[in-house]
């Protein structure tokens, strides 16, 4: 059965990839665009009424409700809400150089409160499906057990921070029905860092054909816990 989904961040990347998948799988999808895309467009021209680009910032309250409110009048329900939209921030600079505490506020702002801005937005369309399903795109870096690093504050905060929210918005929504999924997207071939990083493992296309597997393999439980998960649905320490 086709199924209605948002992604955001969804102008290149991964967040592209995931619109493409889940279009060629036969589902409505509304794609929240940051920056110019020509591969949206180009989405558009297949798909046609099937995908819907909105503008989107995540670390705008009001771009946010903008974009529900354009949702919401196109569809009664959505069964998947996919936060994809992040930012990278410095990943150099340890505790012994100098770190940009505004920088750090913007990767909060987009990384963490931007998720959950789209979660408490959308979460009356959610909880109107059966599915009702929120897949946070986070990153093994938000793990507190297995970090290795001595750098990235912004991104690896921002990310920890999007684990503790999930279970909180899981904690919240599971009376209802609706759960939370929190998946490690893999190291892809994406323009985070500002160039092409070449030396990743994934193409965007297979970190999105991993991440709808393990979001498709969720909504057959009908009960879950938040799980906090990789591309390939193996279980990470939180």
């Amino acid at each position: 059965m086709s199924k209605a989904i948002v992604v955001t961040g969804a102008d290149r990347g991964v967040g592209l990839a995931l619109t493409a998948e889940w279009l060629r799988g036969g589902n409505r999808v509304f794609a929240g665009q940051y920056a110019e895309s020509a591969g949206l467009l180009e989405l558009k021209q297949e798909f046609g009424d099937r995908l819907t680009i909105f503008p989107l910032d995540v670390s705008s309250e009001a771009s946010v409700k903008q974009a529900y409110d354009l949702v919401a009048s196109l569809t009664d329900k959505l069964d998947v809400l996919i936060n994809n939209a992040a930012v990278l921030g410095d990943i150099r600079n340890t505790i012994l150089d100098e770190l940009q505490y505004e920088e750090m506020l913007n990767v909060f702002n987009v990384n963490a409160l931007g998720s959950l801005r789209m979660s408490q937005a959308f979460t009356p369309l959610l909880l109107q499906s059966d599915s009702k399903l929120i897949a946070n795109i986070s990153s093994e870096a938000g793990s507190i057990a297995d970090c290795w690093r001595d750098a990235w504050y912004a991104y690896c905060m921002s990310k920890a921070a999007v684990n503790m929210q999930s279970k909180l918005i899981h904690n919240g929504l599971k009376p209802h029905g609706g759960r939370v999924l929190v998946i490690h997207p893999g190291w892809v071939k994406t323009h985070m860092q500002g160039k092409l990083d070449e030396a990743a493992e994934l193409t965007p296309e297979q970190s999105a054909s991993g991440i709808t597997n393990v979001i498709l393999t969720a909504l057959t439980k009908d009960v879950m816990e938040c799980e906090y998960v990789d591309y390939e649905g193996r279980k990470l320490n939180w």
